[in-house]
């Protein structure tokens, strides 16, 4: 991995499930989720304005704009895993122009507070709804425009990835 890919992927990309996950490892990667908004937050207790506005790479996004796309980003995971398991047919998701999304005002400037407390309850809800699901219910799938069909597991692996992968971006910002 070159320099680059190294800063773009602190903890490697996320690898697609080959087969479904076993009760254990659905459970820390429902455990990662849980802990996410803590992990961050602790992450970024005072920090200052312009401290918030560094970026962990060039051309990559500030501490900031990490924070406010995670619940942007696991919102919409929300959303598309009770889709997937509520509807009779997979249903086609759309996808969400994340870079746009962080350039507009709320993701440039806006407090985080407000991101992590919305974080917080989100987990909360996703994690209790994750929690209570039936074992098939891990299986059921959504369609996304570029992945194709994704499994409620791989959606959980997915964004327990996403959770330490962007906590690993603010810890590089953090050292420069």
């Amino acid at each position: 991995m070159d320099h680059q890919e190294a800063l773009k992927y602190p903890i490697g990309r996320f690898e697609r499930l080959k087969q479904p996950l076993d009760a254990a490892a659905r459970a820390a990667h429902i455990s990662t989720i849980e802990g996410a908004a803590g992990r961050y937050r602790s992450l970024v207790k005072g920090l200052s304005d312009a401290r918030l506005d560094t970026s962990y790479r060039p051309g990559g996004w500030t501490i900031r704009q990490l924070v406010h796309h995670v619940p942007d980003s696991h919102l919409n995971a929300y959303v598309r895993t009770k889709l997937a398991f509520t509807l009779d047919a997979p249903p086609a998701i759309l996808a969400y122009p994340e870079n746009i999304w962080a350039e507009l005002p709320d993701g440039k400037s806006a407090p985080v507070g407000m991101s992590l407390d919305l974080l917080d309850g989100l987990h909360q809800r996703w994690v209790g709804f994750l929690r209570a699901l039936p074992e098939a219910g891990f299986q059921r799938t959504y369609i996304h425009p570029e992945m194709k069909a994704v499994t409620i597991d791989e959606v959980i692996a997915m964004y327990a990835w996403h959770c330490l992968h962007h906590a690993a971006h603010i810890e590089l910002a953090l050292k420069s």
